[in-house]
């Protein structure tokens, strides 16, 4: 099995290789790398193939799925941050995990709890570090859990949900999956790429 390939997930595991990605994506620092956007659009379109292609889901049994990896995910990440403390985050030195951090506290600090804790579901690495942080900066427990279920909710179910409509509208789509879970990853960099391009602008600001 491929770790970074959505393709590969569902293959192997079907519905529970969703729950899986999900969570770890969501709760487990080390799932930082994981595919959860590819994933899940990959996920609704397998849900519209005939039961006799090489992979095909229950879109019910897969909305389920994603729904608790992507809650019980964030809420773990939550939990772990606020017992394990910014330690939890400072014994790893991957690049990738510590830009997503300082993302996540830019999120935090710009747009507060609710918002920030919305926004960072749709974007790769900050949604795997804004959970540990939360619970590092102390956000009530009531504010992170009302929020992350709502933005774990529209996310889940929103991006499965766009998969299989885009599949169930356009027989065959499945033929060209490569190239559309490229553009799906392209989309879902966007939101972070904006933010760095921000950033490197308010430091060019602050120096001048």
């Amino acid at each position: 099995m491929i770790p970074l390939s959505a393709t590969s997930w569902l293959s192997s595991l079907g519905t529970a290789g969703v729950f899986l990605v999900l969570f770890a994506e969501t709760g487990l620092l080390i799932g930082f790398f994981l595919p959860g956007d590819s994933l899940l659009f990959t996920a609704g379109l397998f849900c519209t193939t005939s039961a006799t292609a090489t992979v095909h889901l229950s879109l019910p049994l897969v909305l389920v799925a994603a729904v608790a990896g992507a809650l019980l995910g964030a809420q773990t990440g939550f939990v772990l941050g606020r017992r394990g403390g910014r330690a939890l985050l400072s014994r790893t030195s991957n690049a990738h995990l510590h830009r997503g951090l300082t993302r996540a506290e830019e999120l935090l600090t710009r747009y507060g709890h609710a918002k920030a804790i919305v926004l960072a579901r749709f974007i790769p690495v900050v949604r795997t570090v804004l959970n540990p942080l939360a619970g590092i900066l102390d956000v009530p427990a009531r504010t992170f859990t009302l929020w992350q279920v709502f933005g774990g909710l529209l996310w889940s179910v929103g991006v499965t949900v766009a998969g299989y409509l885009l599949g169930a509208s356009i027989p065959g789509v499945d033929q060209y999956l490569l190239p559309i879970i490229a553009l799906v990853v392209i989309v879902s960099l966007i939101p972070l790429a904006l933010e760095v391009l921000r950033s490197r602008k308010q430091r060019r600001g602050a120096g001048s």
